[in-house]
């Protein structure tokens, strides 16, 4: 898969140096995926869900903090739209309009 705006992940990453190794771990095996649908994903992230509107929330970290991103299956491309804590996660009133 191709993934759009890595540095989202690295910015995050300096401010969070405790995320580093488990959001690189998340970057290698996407861009290494060939998801077609959501239960490809699923095999890779078992902790993925489905929000909508093309968003798929991801637990990094032991669920420590959220990543959400847009997949596009049928162009092979990861958005990366927002990463955070759970609590900042938590406040989110619609993750499909992130």
């Amino acid at each position: 898969m191709v993934i759009i705006k890595k540095t989202t992940l690295t910015e995050f990453g300096n401010e969070h140096a405790d995320a580093i190794d488990a959001l690189n771990e998340w970057y290698d095996k996407s861009k290494k995926s060939n998801w077609n649908n959501f239960n490809d994903v699923k095999k890779t992230f078992n902790s993925v869900d489905y929000v909508g509107n093309d968003r798929y929330v991801f637990n990094i970290k032991g669920n420590k903090y959220r990543l959400i991103a847009m997949i596009f299956f049928d162009i092979r491309t990861v958005f990366i739209r927002f990463i955070g804590t759970h609590g900042e996660y938590d406040k989110i009133k619609d993750c499909s309009l992130i």
